[in-house]
């Protein structure tokens, strides 16, 4: 995955679980313009397959996804 972003806006999702972490980035997508970037940290390990599913169903792009301990960090560009 590329690391050739900038984030400009992240949100702290820690301790929710499904549906909460998607809930709260198509929130933050919303009030974003194309083609800014979103950092997402959660702690729920389904948000892996969740945010990779929200990406193809709307049509946002999925830059990056880690896993770093117990978080797992998900980057998206707004389309």
């Amino acid at each position: 995955m590329s690391t050739d972003y900038t984030v400009d806006i992240e949100i702290d999702t820690r301790g929710l679980n499904c549906p909460l972490p998607i809930l709260k980035a198509k929130r933050a997508l919303t009030g974003m313009e194309s083609g800014q970037v979103l950092k997402v940290v959660a702690t729920d390990a389904g948000s892996i397959r969740d945010f990779q599913a929200f990406a193809k169903q709307t049509g946002n792009t999925l830059l990056d996804q880690q896993t770093l301990g117990q978080e797992f960090v998900h980057v998206m560009r707004r389309r």
